[in-house]
């Protein structure tokens, strides 16, 4: 469907609300049936606080996975329950954001569900895009912004760099980020918004909170946000967060315009939780989702914990490479360590069995695993740029804490530059505002190898890793999604314990 379709399509007559009601009933349990009442019921009451019961805007953030998914179906059943049985009808607004780690086929699946929700006709719903701090209409087939998929390639770089390759620093600590900024974009997009869904439990809302000010205190806390209240103080709180962030991983002088999160939101913005009204386990809506919405799990977007986002196989890719290249091992043997791990994840977040069986028999045979890899190296060069040579540096680290590694990389994957490293430290050790030697032989080559620029290499060379206390291990200091395992740095070497990180 082209924007000028998704503008001019004529707005559905509360016939045409009552037939898409009627079908999303038919696949929900009784007991969802029941809950979508009473919520309705709920959020009344609180758009009537905000003042806004019958004009009120509704916010999901949608990112196109099997929860969320159905977290906007049921959203969806309460607005045009209020809307049939009550005569209100607030605007749902759903916003997605984008990023490079995303597949097509997730876009795609946003579209379907939309369709078969009814939305896209109805002028009560609002389906947005964003692109970092651009807006767009929702199209499935809009184009990526190349600043956008520059900035996370460069983040994923940096991050890796300076941990060693750690799964979930690497690939979703400025990722969480952008998608709190998402929020706040969305909110105050147009006449903003009055609620947030959120299936997040009292508790987990609070435990959020502790962790938000935790890394308010290590970044010291910004005059603004003190003069906020609820949800826009946290906003106003992870804007800081974000941009020393940014400043810690590129550099002092790093622009941060484009880094922060979005906190001008309206000042009553607050959460509404449907996690005591409805389970958005999968297990319990596989009809709902692969029936009426359309949903498919795809071989890349379905990737371990995540069903919106390929990085998860990215990371299990990561740990096959840092066994294979830095451990002497092999690559199987860190995707038995790596899938061991993410397997169990699953079986945390109680994802239902066949995914679980489906995930395992993906990586059970070498063809599968062959397969696997193959298009992972794909998707790495077509979402990020990245090569197979740029992936193998990154799992050494090579230029971190004044080179700490480089002459084993040297020696291990570019015999031919072994010679030269007493060259490539001296181009290192230059100040990182320099002057940008890239038309250099020696530089060039560096950059090819890695996919870094020089002032970038620079700044790794600069850097320490980071240490117990400092904001990169505090981002993820009480994260679930790790364990220590029990592994081996050589091939013939001891039994050790490494934490493994990752989705």
């Amino acid at each position: 469907m082209s924007l000028d379709d998704t503008l001019t399509t004529p707005a559905p007559t509360a016939t045409g609300r009552s037939a898409v009601l009627a079908h999303l009933l038919d696949h929900l349990s009784d007991q969802d049936r029941a809950a979508t009442k009473t919520t309705a019921d709920r959020l009344r009451e609180v758009l009537e606080q905000h003042g806004s019961a019958t004009d009120g805007t509704v916010l999901v953030g949608y990112g196109g996975g099997k929860d969320s998914s159905y977290t906007l179906a049921f959203i969806r059943a309460v607005q045009l329950v209020l809307a049939e049985r009550d005569g209100i009808l607030f605007t749902l607004r759903s916003a997605t954001n984008r990023h490079p780690g995303m597949p097509r086929a997730v876009m795609d699946n946003i579209d379907r569900v939309y369709h078969a929700l009814g939305m896209y006709e109805d002028p009560s719903c609002e389906l947005l895009l964003l692109d970092g701090d651009l807006i767009h209409p929702f199209r499935p087939d809009l184009p990526p912004d190349p600043a956008v998929t520059a900035r996370s390639r460069a983040d994923i770089l940096m991050t890796g760099h300076r941990t060693a390759a750690q799964a979930r620093p690497t690939f979703c600590n400025a990722c969480n980020l952008s998608m709190v900024n998402s929020f706040g974009l969305a909110a105050a997009h147009g006449r903003g918004a009055d609620l947030i869904v959120t299936g997040d439990s009292r508790e987990e809302q609070r435990d959020y909170a502790v962790w938000i000010n935790r890394l308010a205190r290590q970044v010291g806390r910004d005059p603004r946000a003190q003069q906020r209240s609820g949800f826009p103080r946290v906003l106003g709180a992870l804007d800081a967060v974000g941009r020393t962030y940014a400043r810690t991983i590129h550099g002092e002088d790093t622009p941060t315009d484009d880094r922060g999160v979005h906190a001008d939101v309206p000042a009553d913005l607050s959460f509404f939780s449907i996690f005591d009204d409805t389970s958005y386990d999968s297990g319990s809506h596989w009809a709902l989702l692969t029936d009426f919405l359309g949903f498919r799990f795809d071989d890349l977007a379905f990737s371990f914990t995540e069903s919106d986002c390929a990085n998860p196989a990215l990371m299990a890719h990561l740990r096959g490479l840092t066994c294979e290249h830095v451990y002497g091992r092999t690559y199987d043997d860190g995707m038995d360590e790596y899938v061991a791990f993410a397997l169990r994840l699953m079986r945390q977040k109680d994802f239902p069995q066949r995914l679980i069986d489906h995930m395992a028999k993906r990586y059970e045979s070498t063809t599968g695993r062959t397969a696997v890899r193959q298009a992972v190296e794909s998707f790495a060069h077509e979402a990020y740029g990245l090569t197979g040579t740029h992936l193998v540096c990154l799992v050494h680290a090579p230029f971190t804490a004044r080179g700490q590694t480089l002459s084993t990389f040297l020696r291990c994957e570019h015999p031919a530059l072994a010679g030269r490293e007493a060259e490539i430290r001296a181009l290192l050790s230059a100040p990182t505002s320099g002057p940008d030697t890239a038309a250099d032989e020696l530089g060039a080559t560096l950059e090819d190898i890695s996919g870094l620029s020089v002032p970038q290499m620079r700044q790794l060379y600069a850097s320490d890793q980071p240490q117990a206390g400092e904001l990169l291990d505090l981002v993820l200091q009480d994260d679930p999604h790790k364990e220590r395992i029990r592994t081996q740095h050589s091939a013939n070497g001891p039994i050790v314990y490494e934490l493994l990180s990752g989705r």
